[in-house]
């Protein structure tokens, strides 16, 4: 099954592409009601399934041809009932139009601003370093204040289990599983509660409250393990998107103070 897009945005940037082919003389894809179809609409359209995984066929070619018949029937349709000229159905054009420029520009921007080898490899080392050579697996309880969090570590001196008095932390994603938080490495965690972490030994408890933003940590070190970093061409990807979504930020950041605004 055929799956269209139905982004108004992929329409109006099928269009004016499709108008200055359809100028230059392209024959268009269909003509309805004397209104021709562009057949750059159509391939604009076309692209767009292919990149889905659709695969390149007549048949994919007949359905995009017949889908774009259906939007310039309904399109016609609601132009005779004057739905173009109502003021919210155009502020939605006009939003959808530069939403297609947007785009545009910013593909442009990356296109011309690609990210080196040399800078992967810099942020690559950096976020590296930054994850120490250890792995640790905490678990730990999370109370508002500190005497409840005192209270909670006479309970496990007194031989209570940290899994049980868990159950009353304020961290809803660990208190219904023992307080665990997996397997993590320092910088995942507030300075705070690292600093305290590292500092236990392997299954023991921190027997003086940690204070962090959220509230008084009790913390027990359940396992600790040799850190293996992935390999540079395992994470690459994810760096590359990372840092040229850095670039674009900072691009538009410069732009918005550049701009005279009244």
């Amino acid at each position: 099954m055929i799956r269209f897009p139905s982004r108004l945005a992929l329409c109006l940037m099928a269009g004016l592409i499709g108008q200055a082919a359809y100028a230059a003389g392209a024959a268009p894809t269909a003509t309805v009601n004397g209104t021709a179809i562009p057949a750059a609409r159509a391939e604009v359209m076309f692209n767009e399934q292919r990149a889905q995984g659709a695969p390149d066929s007549q048949q994919l070619r007949d359905a995009v041809r017949e889908e774009l018949i259906r939007r310039e029937v309904l399109a016609q349709e609601a132009t005779k009932k004057g739905l173009d000229k109502k003021s919210e159905v155009q502020a939605q054009m006009d939003l959808a139009r530069q939403a297609v420029l947007l785009r545009a520009y910013i593909q442009d921007f990356v296109k011309a601003n690609p990210i080196s080898e040399a800078d992967l490899k810099k942020e690559y080392d950096s976020v590296k370093s930054k994850m120490g050579s250890k792995e640790y697996k905490p678990r730990h309880v999370l109370v508002e204040t500190e005497d409840e969090a005192k209270a909670i570590i006479a309970k496990l001196k007194a031989g209570e289990k940290f899994d049980v008095l868990a159950k009353q932390s304020k961290d809803p994603g660990s208190k219904d599983n023992g307080g665990d938080l997996g397997w993590s490495n320092p910088g995942m965690f507030v300075k705070p509660f690292s600093e305290a972490m590292v500092k236990l030994e392997k299954g023991k408890f921190s027997e003086t409250p940690v204070k962090s933003d959220f509230g008084y940590h009790v913390i027990q070190l359940d396992d600790v393990r040799d850190l293996k970093a992935p390999d540079f061409a395992e994470v690459k990807p994810q760096l590359e998107q990372r840092l040229q979504q850095q670039k674009i930020e900072k691009h538009i950041a410069d732009l918005r103070a550049k701009a005279n605004v009244k």
